[in-house]
């Protein structure tokens, strides 16, 4: 049954059969009736949409549990989805979520946090949303579609210099001539190590001794897809990194993601080091390998399959190309 009430100078019609709610407000008891009559009939013969009664919290946390474990970037994406759920845009109901709501969330967004922050928020709620249209069918469509997003920020081309690359190692207490017994020391093993092979710290982390094929000079990458899959070739200098480790651990730096970048943190403040991320080395070792390697070796060993992606991270200056020709 429709419950009719009378909100104010308007009536307000609510239907909700089968798990389906609707609601809309009309100036008359009548029109409200009406509409009500027709909801219903549209319910009981399935010519409606099965938006089911959530909110967009429900949407986030379902994907957050089936789809994100999923991904090699889980833990980021549950930090996100955790970030958002503080939002008061996750209190509104799927069936009024639209392109009002989302611009809403986003101009809010952009008061908080940087463009930057907001396009992978952006990212991941849209990626959210397409989910739940396309296969728990929670929406007709992406809301998010209708609305312009931030626009993207310039690529940073920061590069870790040698001097400030000495000064870091140093904080950290690392030593080329001894095994790393600390943490910390080896989060500086694990700095050289992205510097030499530009694999980025997950892929660090969880490089475990099995994947390791001194032999052959190469280690392997572990994804749960193709595209983070690979096999990475070592340098010298990669290679007496991971002689220097000891090997008691499953993998072989011993070190978790997230003591990495709490470490690097606290070390760049040691070091007198600004406006460098760990992110940056993998920049840094793409400049320095496209010295010695071609355009197609690189993108191989680095894992980027379309080509354009270097553009963002090979970064030589003026005088690096003029001193080629």
């Amino acid at each position: 049954m429709a419950t009719i009430r009378k909100r104010g100078a308007a009536w307000q019609a609510q239907v909700f059969m089968h798990g389906v709610r609707k609601s809309g407000t009309f100036p008359t008891k009548i029109e409200a009736q009406q509409w009500a009559a027709q909801a219903e009939g549209a319910i009981l013969t399935g010519k409606t949409d099965t938006i089911p009664d959530k909110t967009f919290a429900d949407l986030l946390n379902r994907y957050a549990e089936e789809v994100s474990p999923t991904k090699r970037g889980a833990r980021w994406e549950k930090i996100r989805i955790a970030l958002t759920c503080r939002d008061p845009v996750v209190n509104v109901k799927l069936c009024d979520l639209d392109s009002r709501a989302i611009a809403t969330w986003r101009d809010r967004r952009l008061t908080q946090v940087s463009p930057a922050s907001v396009r992978r928020e952006w990212n991941l709620l849209s990626s959210a949303c397409t989910i739940a249209a396309k296969e728990w069918m929670w929406l007709n469509e992406n809301p998010m579609s209708e609305v312009k997003r931030p626009a993207p920020p310039d690529s940073r081309d920061r590069i870790a210099t040698p001097d400030e690359i000495d000064r870091l190692l140093f904080a950290m207490g690392y030593s080329k001539e001894s095994a790393p017994e600390t943490i910390t020391a080896r989060v500086g093993a694990v700095c050289l190590f992205a510097i030499e092979t530009a694999m980025r710290a997950g892929e660090i982390a969880g490089l475990t001794w099995d994947r390791v094929l001194l032999e052959n000079r190469h280690c392997k990458t572990s994804g749960k897809t193709a595209a983070a899959r690979r096999d990475v070739p070592l340098s010298a200098e990669a290679v007496r990194i991971i002689e220097q480790m000891p090997k008691e651990h499953a993998t072989v730096f011993n070190v978790t993601t997230a003591q990495i970048d709490a470490l690097f943190r606290k070390a760049k403040g040691k070091a007198l080091v600004t406006e460098l991320h760990f992110h940056d080395l993998r920049h840094t070792a793409i400049t320095m390998l496209a010295r010695k390697l071609g355009v197609l070796d690189l993108a191989r060993m680095v894992g980027h399959r379309d080509l354009r992606m270097l553009q963002i991270y090979y970064n030589p200056s003026a005088e690096d190309i003029a001193s080629r020709l």
